[in-house]
């Protein structure tokens, strides 16, 4: 799977349902790319479109079942592989990584504000 089909599921999964405009403004990718994504992520099952009660005009991209499962499998591999990597780590290692942990997830924080902009 591609990095941009990954971090267009990752972001269904945090944010719910887009448009496929919003999707491919957040994943800087061009919409008719960003349609073509999804229409092979469909396919396979990962995502599936659905109407908006709100607006009948819209179409919004959704997870599956199993585009939530892709997803929680491929965290927690991440997961996993750091747990591993900083079983390897010195005590003073850990320690300056455990002091680093607010300003990370700050940056976390104004990343993830500046890929998704405003929600629906």
């Amino acid at each position: 799977m591609s990095l941009t089909s990954a971090a267009t599921l990752a972001t269904l999964d945090r944010t719910g349902p887009r448009r496929i405009t919003d999707l491919a403004a957040v994943e800087r990718v061009t919409q008719p790319a960003m349609t073509a994504l999804v229409r092979v992520m469909e396919e396979s099952g990962l995502v599936e479109r659905r109407g908006d009660a709100s607006d009948k005009r819209v179409t919004l991209v959704c997870l599956t079942e199993a585009g939530a499962s892709y997803v929680r499998t491929r965290r927690q591999a991440g997961v996993h592989a750091f747990e591993q990597l900083i079983g390897e780590l010195t005590g003073d290692e850990v320690e300056a990584l455990v002091a680093a942990l607010p300003a990370l997830k700050h940056l976390a924080e104004l990343e993830s504000q500046d890929r998704e902009g405003p929600k629906q």
